[in-house]
């Protein structure tokens, strides 16, 4: 008996830590949400190999104006006596010895002199490609740090909510439990206290799905910061502060064209893309190198040579870019036509993005002052309503719509102070300042 006794408390001690350790729960704010969160971002994995693959384009470019070194060499049989014929003086031209096998080797070397500037251009224009994938990137993390700060603030409504419907729920049902009394005591009607329970099944709904909502915002913020699925945040209750609206919307608007990084990438892809039309345009001139190489070959009991070293220089130019067009050059302008039309299309979209999210956020804002009086309004009502029903002036159907009332004016006041702060996160986005 005292061995299933000992049993049965140590399976309690391992299913208690078990269920206590099987939900971790970790307090983060905002800042540290957005850290994490760039840190384990999956986009910006993506980013960063894009850069990798930029800068080995830079060095592929710089590779082109090094030398070239390279060596090769054959060994060859030969089955069938060939046919030999010397064309040297004093030697017989036919005849000649059993020759069956030949070897040779060959060393060339080539350093680019002049190219018309094809490899000064292309250095350069991929140096440019590589700042633009890393301007693309900070960009990517503006746009992911908005989306931490977006499920954040719908995890912090949410427990916000599920707080202030517990509070309404418990208060509900002590007033079920005073109307149980009064109904006992013939005070009010059973339709009365029914009227009443039904008003606690709905706040009990209204709960249910607000604790689903929560379970779910947790969800999707585990998996954006790369936490285990079981982790449960709690947000920071300081998380909606004061913003700062008083300056004028032209002040966003030079901002966001100061600080956004798509901005800077397409003026360096610009950049980059004027320098291909000068490599294409080279493309017509000559190309001249400094040349040398080594040979040596031997034909067993026939020819030998060593030391066959050879140095000079090399031109080449292409004669049929005479006739032909220059394919190349109607590409890269083509690219900076697109690029130039993608540059103004931007800044009209960023025109109206920072326009547009300063007039949210304005709203956003005036809406917390609205709802707030609502709220005032609301807790005003009920309480004359409740004066005016413990003193049989009112009904039951009143008190519990004042009741409601009540509670959506709380709510709305919750989750409109988080919706501005997010409207100004949003505009701190658009702005390219998120992150600063």
């Amino acid at each position: 008996m005292i061995t299933v006794n000992k049993f049965l408390t140590t399976a309690l001690i391992v299913g208690t830590f078990y269920s206590v350790s099987a939900q971790e729960k970790r307090l983060l704010s905002l800042e540290e949400a957005v850290k994490l969160g760039i840190e384990n971002s999956k986009n910006l994995k993506i980013d960063q190999a894009k850069i990798e693959e930029s800068t080995a384009n830079l060095l592929e470019a710089k590779n082109r104006q090094l030398p070239e070194l390279k060596v090769s060499g054959s060994y060859l049989y030969l089955p069938i006596k060939p046919n030999i014929d010397m064309k040297i003086g004093g030697v017989s031209g036919s005849g000649g010895p059993d020759v069956h096998q030949a070897m040779y080797g060959t060393a060339n070397l080539s350093m680019p002199i002049y190219s018309g500037g094809r490899i000064k251009y292309g250095i350069k224009s991929a140096e440019y490609l590589v700042e633009a994938s890393k301007l693309s990137t900070e960009n990517d993390k503006n746009a992911v740090a908005y989306n931490i700060s977006q499920a954040y603030n719908n995890l912090f409504k949410s427990s916000e909510v599920v707080k202030l419907l517990k509070e309404n729920l418990a208060s509900s049902q002590k007033r079920d439990q005073s109307f149980i009394k009064l109904e006992n005591n013939g005070v009010i009607a059973k339709n009365d206290r029914l009227k009443a329970q039904l008003q606690t099944s709905n706040i009990e709904l209204q709960l249910m799905e607000a604790e689903n909502n929560y379970n779910i915002a947790n969800i999707n913020m585990d998996l954006l910061l790369g936490l285990p699925d079981n982790t449960e945040i709690e947000v920071d209750s300081n998380y909606i502060g004061a913003d700062d609206l008083g300056k004028p919307d032209d002040y966003y608007l030079n901002l966001a064209r100061e600080n956004r990084k798509d901005i800077q990438a397409l003026d360096y892809q610009r950049k980059a893309a004027a320098l291909g039309t000068k490599a294409a345009k080279a493309e017509n001139l000559p190309s001249i190198a400094f040349t040398g190489g080594y040979v040596a070959a031997d034909i067993p009991k026939f020819f030998t040579l060593t030391n066959a070293v050879n140095v000079g220089v090399g031109i080449q130019y292409n004669l049929s870019n005479i006739w032909k067009k220059n394919s190349s050059l109607m590409q890269s302008k083509a690219r900076e036509q697109e690029l130039l039309a993608n540059n103004e299309l931007l800044n009209d979209n960023v025109t109206l993005e920072v326009k547009r999210d300063y007039q949210n956020d304005l709203y956003a804002h005036k809406k917390i002052d609205v709802y707030q009086k609502t709220l005032e309004q609301a807790e005003e009502n009920y309480r004359i309503t409740l004066n005016k029903y413990n003193n049989g002036l009112e009904t039951i159907t009143n008190l519990l719509d004042a009741d409601t009332a009540k509670i959506t004016a709380n709510v709305n006041v919750i989750t409109s102070k988080a919706d501005a702060a997010l409207a100004h996160k949003k505009l701190l986005q658009t702005t390219g300042t998120i992150n600063n």
